[in-house]
């Protein structure tokens, strides 16, 4: 048996670099930045133990783009190297002196390099890479390191007097997007918006004033470019903001949004790990049609990515804000999150959070609470179907809303319903319209048995009732138009009809003849009461609550195949069917009034369009001549 090390061959390096390493190129600059905050960090660890010789100054990184000569310059003003150092950390891959630095001042600052190849995505972009170094030891000399995408380097004494390094870039011919001020400032927003140290990028004009009174003037001036913000919203204490902090970094965040969160979630905690960041609750309105992936999660203020679907659930993804933590493990190149126990731990401890948060506004102020289901309710239902744990929490503070427009919890609304809505199964039946206008007739009916109503108007609804049926067991939801009112609340009484067998299959016949050759509709016969409508509309709750799921995406059965099917129940006992239609003579006139009883019921569920629509506006305009 042969035992021994596996070779590397570093002249294969650079093009795994290149073409592998990092999913897109324009990662480099976030890549040198973040390096440049780590030798800036260690700077200012290294000035705390009183170590550092002299005044520790100004530390703005300087990003330098010099399209005539194709270069790009990150300059910094932190610890900076030794000749020695540049050996140990440009010279060999993958060592990381962020680690290194760590394990010596642990606990004192954040570093945030830990792979030591972020120095490397340099050669993505550019043919040569300059590095002008000086160390914050006073005896150590400037050092210049030169490598042009192979193994090969050169080092030789800089000239540079001052602490620091100079990284230059000598960007290739086909990188030079990379030259462009606006392509640079692009880049820095996205990922160094919040980065720990100041950073910046050219000059700018702002307009100040000068003088008092009519004496006053103003005047452009020229200032530096600061294209970040170092003390973003959610590394300071929940107790140093007001609600008006909370919203101007909103605006922060999203600068084209017009309208503003309902409110919002710190998240502050260091044990078990370490988190930070704010959540906000958009306005969702009554609609599934929202923008996902708008949080955004940072390590140590350096923009890692908006695909947080690994450690938010998928519920939580329809908030906005940021999500920062160096203990979410990422992938060397940063773009991915590696799923493992602290993951679940975080996704667990931020549901907690935002159910709590609920739960808390729902306890403080219930007014303001339902003021707010509106737009709360898509998030707080979406959040039950898809978390067990949220479900559990949400139980205390999801609401159900009436026709009436009054809310109440589920356990509430059940103990309302219960004495007159529990069927001959002992079930309770929860009724329900997505149209309180569209349904009007039958609410009434509803009303008048002592029924209540719920209103379920959004896409998720279906999905929403199913998942509560399973959950109670004992309840089930039955919409105002899935059958006729003496049937919605299954119960033992039968009513019987004022017609003979024969006269129900005369009438029968008649409706049927009408809807002949359609697909769709079915003709029943039942004896309700004679206050109830002639003919009614019903469609079977099981076929379209199943079409609203797929509506939704929803997969699994295909239900196109049953077309739009409903009902038409014609009441045996109502006048104008056991009476006035049985006695109009076999033929046209007894069609008609048919045809006039089906085209009432039709009209009141919606369905009576285009041309059937116009012409029974033109008959019933003969009625008035």
């Amino acid at each position: 048996m042969q035992k021994g090390n596996i070779s590397v061959q570093t002249e294969n390096i650079f093009p795994i670099i290149k073409k592998f390493l990092y999913s897109d190129h324009e990662i480099f600059l976030r890549e040198l930045i973040a390096n440049a905050i780590d030798a800036t960090t260690k700077l200012k660890s290294v000035a705390s133990r009183g170590e550092l010789q002299g005044e520790i100054g100004d530390l703005t990184i300087e990003v330098i783009a010099d399209k005539a000569a194709g270069t790009l310059t990150i300059r910094d003003k932190g610890i900076g190297m030794s000749e020695e150092e540049v050996n140990k950390y440009l010279n060999q891959i993958a060592i990381s002196s962020a680690q290194e630095f760590v394990e010596k001042y642990q606990g004192e600052h954040n570093i945030i390099g830990k792979f030591g190849l972020g120095f490397y995505s340099a050669f993505m972009v550019a043919d040569k890479v300059e590095v002008n170094t000086k160390s914050w030891r006073t005896d150590d000399a400037a050092v210049n390191w030169i490598c042009d995408g192979n193994p090969e380097f050169s080092i030789s004494p800089s000239e540079k007097t001052a602490r620091g390094t100079d990284i230059v870039l000598h960007i290739s011919k086909d990188n030079e997007e990379f030259l462009e001020d606006n392509r640079i400032e692009e880049l820095l927003k996205k990922y160094c918006k919040f980065l720990p140290v100041a950073i910046k990028f050219g000059t700018r004009k702002e307009t100040v004033d000068e003088g008092e009174g009519e004496k006053k003037s103003s005047k452009e001036i020229e200032v530096d470019n600061i294209i970040n913000n170092p003390a973003p919203a959610w590394k300071r204490q929940p107790n140093e903001l007001t609600d008006e902090d909370y919203r101007n970094f909103y605006e922060e965040l999203y600068p084209y949004s017009y309208q503003t969160p309902m409110f919002w979630i710190h998240l502050n905690i260091d044990y078990p790990f370490n988190l930070t960041g704010i959540l906000y609750f958009p306005k969702l309105s009554n609609s599934m049609e929202v923008q996902k992936n708008k949080i955004q999660l940072y390590c140590n203020q350096v923009y890692v990515t908006d695909e947080v679907k690994e450690i938010v659930p998928d519920f939580l993804t329809l908030l906005h804000g940021i999500i920062d933590s160096p203990d979410i493990p990422l992938n060397v190149s940063r773009s991915y999150l590696q799923s493992d126990s602290s993951v679940r731990k975080i996704t667990g401890y931020i549901t907690k959070k935002v159910a709590d948060k609920l739960y808390d506004l729902f306890k403080t102020d219930r007014k303001a609470f339902e003021d707010k289901w509106k737009d709360l309710g898509v998030f707080v239902k979406y959040g039950m179907l898809s978390d067990e744990k949220f479900h559990e929490k949400a139980m205390d503070f999801a609401l159900l809303k009436n026709v009436e427009g009054e809310f109440f919890t589920i356990e509430d609304y059940q103990k309302k319903v219960k004495e007159a809505q529990t069927d001959k199964h002992k079930r309770t039946v929860m009724l329900y319209t997505h149209n309180a206008e569209e349904h009007h007739s039958l609410l009434e009916a509803a009303k008048e048995r002592g029924y209540d109503v719920l209103e379920f108007d959004n896409v998720i609804d279906a999905h929403f009732m199913q998942h509560l049926e399973h959950k109670l067991k004992d309840v089930t939801f039955v919409r105002v138009d899935s059958d006729t009112i003496d049937n919605l609340v299954q119960k033992d009484e039968k009513q019987e009809s004022v017609l003979s067998e024969k006269e129900q299959e005369t009438v029968k016949s008649v409706f049927e003849d009408l809807v002949k050759g359609k697909s769709g509709p079915t003709v029943t016969l039942k004896p309700l009461s004679p206050n109830d409508q002639p003919v009614q509309i019903t469609r079977p709750e099981f076929i379209r609550r199943m079409k609203e799921m797929q509506a939704l995406g929803d997969g699994g059965i295909s239900i196109d195949d049953f077309g739009d099917m409903y009902n038409i129940v014609v009441n045996s006992n109502h006048p104008f069917v056991a009476d006035k239609l049985l006695k109009l003579p076999e033929g046209d006139e007894r069609s008609a009034l048919g045809k006039h009883l089906l085209d009432l019921a039709l009209l009141n569920q919606g369905m009576l369009k285009g041309a059937e629509l116009s012409a029974f506006v033109k008959k019933s305009l003969q009625f008035l001549k």
